[in-house]
């Protein structure tokens, strides 16, 4: 079967399952299907794909990202599961080495999916129909069947019970196709031709390989370039430096020159960073004393805004001063050294974030925001480590963007084996007697928290106020807590009644048991 023809069968079957397991489904179940059956036309269509170093590792993240689907089903882990799964696909079509490459591949293959499509109809002759005898077998049934319609008519009308039964018969086939009609909706098509594009653009790759080509041309490692002064004179980079160095940025000297200015640079910089940090240490890291007065939202705001403009001022300079030729200048001994300490200092910026963060869980509880600079933290952490390594062993900006796209896609997998709106509202229920309670941002959690909040029931009947951002911009209603609540549970019940055996997951099961079981309310206080 020719490679075109197996691409089509293996869309349309796809389609079709797609169409059948996921309409008016939760993803959950069916994804362990859907994934099975697109991994395997993927592997059988590139079967080289094995050999990849990558693919192991890939494959063992997504696994992990569909056992969290099966087990947690929040957005984080299908967010996951199909990033991963997008990944897992690129890597089999395509020789890639950063993720960032590999998605703009997974993106080529969606906005150029139609012309893939019909450029494998086009590969699909019509000779491979008439190979099957189609035509031939059609002539030598046309006489029998003349024949059998005939005796069919005459056995109708000579017989009682045979008319009955073909009656019986025709009725069936009626409501067969009267519900066949009513199934094959117009919202039923359209979901239909979802699925053929979604299968289609993980199972047709474009036909150029131009983001696998860019991948391997860039290099991790810096090679020394001689640099023509004429060339030189005609460049952007030139037309700036000149703007600020005038004739110092000309001649053998530039390079002197240009080291010069970065180490008066980051020596400024430095000096600008130690007193900031200085501050910090001794206002953030040793005399922090909470009152209720200070607002600790924006405690933690400012320092994260700091440290977001801080590290993107670090990262460009560096980069603008470790771009090329200067990384194998002989004297360039004390700008490094002055790389290192603002990246240090960077680090202890991080350090204080970390501890305003804490300090802002410590006092007002665990929310989505608070949660997501600590994993903001730990990327700006890991950035500040590559771009150390890269000073140090003279690295590309490839190369930075490669292992941090790698690690992005790590923290990922990592936050989606936690179900943090579960830990969230544990959490702040089990510190409810030190920590001000929001009621209302509970009530805005996901379904997994509502066992949890049926056992502490006392907690609807506070009277304290909404004190979380998050929780007043997510609380949309006119109910009260305890109205909202019991509300949740009934259409949570009815909702799991839709849904089938495809819809499945662990979370739904547990919920869905505890909610039936006999109401123990907690008497912790």
């Amino acid at each position: 079967m020719k490679a075109a023809t197996l691409k089509l069968i293996l869309i349309t079957a796809g389609a079709v399952l797609f169409n059948i397991i996921f309409w008016q489904e939760k993803l959950a179940l069916n994804a362990l299907l859907f994934d099975a059956f697109i991994l395997w036309s993927v592997f059988y269509l590139y079967p080289a794909a094995f050999t990849k170093p990558a693919m192991k590792w890939l494959l063992l993240a997504h696994i992990v990202a569909l056992v969290t689907v099966l087990v947690h089903n929040t957005v984080l882990s299908k967010l996951t599961f199909s990033v991963t799964l997008l990944l897992v696909v690129v890597f089999t079509q395509y020789l890639h080495r950063s993720v960032w490459y590999a998605a703009a591949s997974a993106a080529g293959n969606y906005v150029l999916f139609i012309f893939s499509f019909f450029e494998n109809v086009k590969q699909v002759r019509t000779g491979g129909i008439r190979s099957l005898g189609i035509r031939k077998a059609l002539r030598f049934a046309i006489i029998p069947l003349l024949i059998a319609a005939v005796f069919f008519l005459l056995y109708s009308f000579s017989n009682a019970i045979f008319q009955d039964a073909v009656k019986d018969m025709s009725i069936t086939l009626g409501n067969f196709f009267t519900h066949f009609f009513s199934w094959f909706s117009w919202d039923r098509f359209s979901f239909l031709l979802l699925g053929v594009f979604v299968t289609g653009g993980l199972l047709l790759k474009m036909h150029s390989n131009y983001f696998s080509e860019k991948d391997f041309s860039q290099h991790n490692d810096l090679w020394r370039k001689k640099n023509n002064l004429n060339q030189w004179k005609q460049s952007a980079m030139f037309d700036v430096l000149s703007v600020f160095m005038g004739k110092f940025a000309n001649g053998i000297l530039a390079l002197r020159n240009e080291n010069t200015v970065g180490m008066i640079s980051l020596l400024m910089l430095n000096l600008l960073l130690l007193f900031i940090n200085a501050i910090d240490v001794v206002y953030v890291w040793f005399g922090f004393t909470y009152t209720p007065n200070l607002d600790l939202k924006e405690y933690v705001h400012e320092g994260t805004g700091m440290l977001i403009f801080s590290i993107v001022l670090a990262i460009a300079v560096l980069l603008f001063f470790f771009r090329g030729n200067l990384n194998f200048y002989k004297k360039n001994k004390w700008l490094r050294y002055g790389a290192y300490g603002w990246i240090l200092q960077n680090a202890i910026v991080v350090v204080s974030v970390l501890l305003r963060d804490y300090y802002y869980i410590q006092h007002m509880g665990l929310a989505y925001k608070r949660i997501g600079v600590l994993f903001f933290l730990s990327m700006v952490l890991m950035g500040l480590i590559t771009v150390f390594i890269k000073i140090q062993q003279r690295k590309t900006s490839y190369y930075l963007l490669r292992v941090n796209g790698w690690f992005a896609i790590i923290l990922l997998v990592t936050a989606s084996c936690i179900h943090w709106d579960e830990a969230m509202a544990k959490y702040n229920i089990a510190h409810k007697n030190t920590v001000p309670l929001d009621v209302k941002f509970l009530l805005t959690l996901s379904d997994k928290t509502l066992p949890l909040i049926e056992k502490h029931q006392d907690i609807l009947n506070s009277t304290a106020a909404t004190i979380n951002d998050e929780g007043s911009y997510l609380y949309r209603s006119s109910l009260t807590e305890k109205q909202l609540f019991e509300q949740r549970k009934k259409n949570f019940l009815e909702e799991q009644k839709k849904y089938s055996w495809l819809s499945w997951n662990v979370t739904d099961a547990y919920v869905k048991d505890e909610l039936k079981k006999p109401i123990a309310i907690s008497s912790v206080q």
